[in-house]
């Protein structure tokens, strides 16, 4: 995985964002944090972006919602998924096109690590 590839991490929980940032930092990736959806879409470069990690519970558009905007602009990010509210409808909503993982907080690091390998790899 080349250097340049970025880890964007979306969660409106500030420290949730911080242990991501600090556990995907120490597996070597850089990494962006977005305190929303609407953050990401307004601020982040797409064309680097090598995995999304986020969360499916945000105030106004949804971690679903968002990978379901950029699977509609073609736009196949591998996505892990994160959440503290497991319901199967929603994962079942989430697991498509380019969605790699599903965890339920609070996860393993090393689970999050096994879903980044899958992701980049």
């Amino acid at each position: 995985m080349p250097i340049s590839t970025l880890v964007a991490v979306v969660d409106d929980d500030a420290a949730v964002l911080a242990s991501l940032d600090s556990l995907v930092r120490s597996l070597g990736f850089s990494v962006a944090v977005f305190s929303s959806a609407e953050a990401f879409l307004s601020a982040a470069d797409m064309s680097n972006i090598g995995c999304l990690i986020t969360d499916v519970q945000m105030p106004k558009m949804s971690g679903v919602e968002l990978h379901e905007w950029l699977m509609a602009q073609n736009m196949r990010i591998p996505t892990i998924f994160i959440t503290a509210f497991p319901e199967e409808t929603v994962r079942k909503r989430a697991m498509v096109g380019s969605a790699v993982c599903f965890l339920s907080k609070p996860f393993q690091g090393s689970l999050l690590i096994d879903c980044l390998n899958r992701a980049l790899n």
